[in-house]
């Protein structure tokens, strides 16, 4: 890992920009990350805004967008990314702050492949089989947890390591939340089916449960590392961990067949009792 060194005028520059990328999006984590302490927020922003970038180049339902202009977008972003993890600058200032984080958090090619690899999937799949499925869950959303846990424990390579197992289950669950939260606008704007042999014509509240045992028990596993987390990140990540909790909760009480016609969300008002409880050390 390379030594830190003084954030220059444009170093500050792309990390405002990763930033404001965050900010224009709603989300769970943009809540939980209030509660990052500097500099692992802005860290984990920079983080964040690449991983946004790359998912609006494969989701954003523009016609426009072909799946060969998607994909040549999203080859561009990637070369220029590991461009910028060798020379450590960018034109592109998301990916200049990602850079900036990764040489200094050790976030290597190993990582950022494989989510790039999984980005890449959504633009030739429509449906998955339970190893396609796996292997796209690690690169989409488990090796991101591992991204946000190199700068939690700051270069501490034994901390990562006993850690690292709970970080993958976190962020598979997350993202396997999001797949049964969003069916509707995946299957009918998307055209995409995640959960292997999974119809979303014949979704049952029977499927509901057993998706949600599965997310359950990945939320049961990452609840055991919170404990061990710094004080810089504790509190967000176990904001974060309440949140999809809550949405679990909420989703085993929605018909399946109203899962399959609407997002199912938690109230802010909820939110911010999550955040609360974080914020005083109180588990939920």
């Amino acid at each position: 890992m390379n030594a830190p060194t003084a954030a220059s005028r444009y170093d500050r520059v792309a990390q405002a920009s990763a930033a404001e990328v965050i900010s224009g999006y709603s989300t769970s984590f943009g809540w939980a990350s209030r509660l990052l302490a500097e500099p692992v927020r802005s860290d984990v922003r920079s983080i964040y805004a690449l991983v946004r970038v790359a998912d609006e180049i494969v989701d954003d339902p523009d016609p426009v967008l072909t799946l060969a202009l998607r994909a040549v977008q999203l080859d561009g972003l990637e070369a220029e990314t590991m461009k910028a993890l060798e020379c450590a600058r960018s034109t592109n200032l998301v990916v200049h702050a990602f850079a900036n984080v990764a040489r200094r958090s050790g976030i290597g090619t190993g990582l950022v492949q494989p989510f790039f690899a999984s980005m890449r999937a959504d633009l030739s799949r429509s449906s998955h089989d339970s190893q396609s499925l796996s292997q796209y869950v690690y690169g989409s959303a488990e090796v991101v947890g591992l991204m946000c846990l190199k700068v939690f424990t700051a270069g501490d390579p034994g901390s990562f390591e006993r850690l690292a197992p709970a970080a993958r289950s976190l962020g598979a669950a997350f993202q396997k939340v999001n797949f049964l939260r969003d069916l509707a606008d995946d299957h009918d704007l998307l055209g995409r089916t995640y959960f292997p042999g999974l119809d979303p014509a014949t979704f049952s509240d029977a499927h509901r449960d057993a998706l949600l045992d599965d997310i359950d028990a990945d939320l049961a596993v990452a609840a055991t590392a919170i404990p061990r987390l710094p004080s810089s990140s504790r509190r967000a990540v176990q904001a974060a961990h309440g949140l999809f909790a809550a949405l679990s909760r909420r989703l085993r009480q929605t018909p399946a067949a109203q899962i399959r016609q609407a997002r199912v969300r938690v109230p802010d008002t909820e939110k911010a009792l999550i955040l609360l409880r974080a914020l005083t050390g109180r588990s939920a």
